[in-house]
């Protein structure tokens, strides 16, 4: 496999396109469809697969990454895979030690608290060193993938990465991150720079590796007001896309689509579809024409179903996809749900979700 980390040749040929021709504005004869967290607890399969394992110590095993990539695949006729990872191995790579405690989720046993803890950081990350089990699982996942669908890589923005890094775990208000972006501005720049440019690296990486598409997670977007997304998020964002497509020419490799999600930020949905990507991702919370009137006819939308609306009967997940289909139109166009699958979810409810995505939108473009 680590022959193939930066100039991956002899992938299986791409048999089904739609998601990669939406993303990049082309027509599709149905809505391409895929879901945020695919690969997840809601599937017996993953479960057991992951029952003997450390979370971080799946994410770097390339074959378990690869196996739990592919279970989803396996049961619906998603239209791309995304590589099972987790958006904490970039401060790993940064020298940072994350844990998974069960019931609370991810924990930095020491998380930064003063500035001076920036330094503890490595200030420079050599990504294939740091992060090449990632890059080895997108190669061995786009060969076992046999051209089936595209194979998305992503990774977290830097405001999410750094309030992670600063509040040691979850939080419901990120107080203590956003105090460092009231109180020491410069070093919170410092720190989103540092970063960006591991970030930027780590998404090339991943094309060198394989992947088809990439997606840029700004999960934490909505604990920021539209002065401090402006000043401390939005700017990373653009720097990472221009970044990102620079150096995918200067070294050869295909330019892949990009899609950025920030999450709760429609007050910035006008700028995000500037920002250089090809496909802006949208939470619940929008509806459907607003968020096409606010990002014009240059940028791919991607989204929104509620996640919740999972729990309803077959039935209505078909009416809700159908009202959705009908508010963004089936072009220029990738459904997806607003947010990512929750671990308590029937499978057969996601089966009806894609389903419904492909029946609908196709009657929808006869029609």
């Amino acid at each position: 496999i680590c022959f193939f980390v930066r100039s991956p040749k002899g992938f299986p040929k791409l048999k089904n396109d739609t998601f990669l021709r939406a993303a990049r504005g082309e027509e599709t004869e149905h809505t391409p469809v895929w879901c945020m967290r695919q690969a997840g607890r809601y599937l017996p399969e993953f479960r057991e697969t992951r029952a003997a394992q450390d979370f971080f110590a799946t994410c770097r095993s390339p074959k378990l990454c690869c196996e739990l990539t592919l279970q989803p695949l396996r049961r619906f006729p998603l239209d791309a895979a995304i590589i099972f990872s987790d958006i904490l191995v970039v401060p790993q790579a940064l020298g940072m030690e994350v844990v998974m405690v069960p019931g609370k989720g991810p924990t930095f046993t020491e998380p930064l608290k003063e500035v001076e803890d920036l330094l503890k950081l490595r200030q420079k990350v050599d990504v294939t060193a740091e992060l090449g089990y990632v890059f080895q699982a997108i190669t061995l996942t786009r060969h076992s993938l046999e051209g089936r669908v595209p194979l998305i890589g992503f990774s977290g923005a830097p405001w999410t990465l750094m309030s992670y890094m600063i509040e040691g775990g979850g939080s419901t208000t990120m107080a203590k991150a956003k105090s460092w972006l009231y109180r020491h501005p410069e070093a919170s720049h410092r720190l989103l720079r540092l970063l960006a440019d591991v970030v930027t690296d780590y998404l090339v990486g991943q094309v060198a590796a394989g992947a088809q598409a990439l997606q840029l997670f700004e999960s934490h977007a909505g604990h920021l007001g539209p002065e401090q997304f402006q000043d401390f998020a939005l700017p990373y964002i653009r720097d990472i896309s221009q970044a990102v497509k620079s150096k995918l020419k200067e070294e050869a490799l295909p330019l892949v689509p990009m899609i950025i999600f920030a999450k709760d930020a429609h007050y910035a949905l006008r700028d995000l579809a500037r920002a250089g990507y090809e496909v802006v991702g949208l939470d619940w919370t929008i509806q459907p024409q607003e968020a096409r009137a606010q990002t014009g006819k240059d940028v791919t939308l991607q989204g929104n179903l509620d996640p919740c609306a999972l729990y309803a009967p077959k039935e209505k997940i078909g009416e809700l996809v159908k009202k959705m289909l009908e508010g963004f139109g089936t072009q220029r166009y990738i459904a997806n749900l607003g947010h990512g699958l929750y671990p308590d979810m029937n499978p057969e409810h996601v089966g009806a979700f894609v389903e419904a995505v492909h029946a609908h939108s196709r009657h929808i473009n006869k029609h």
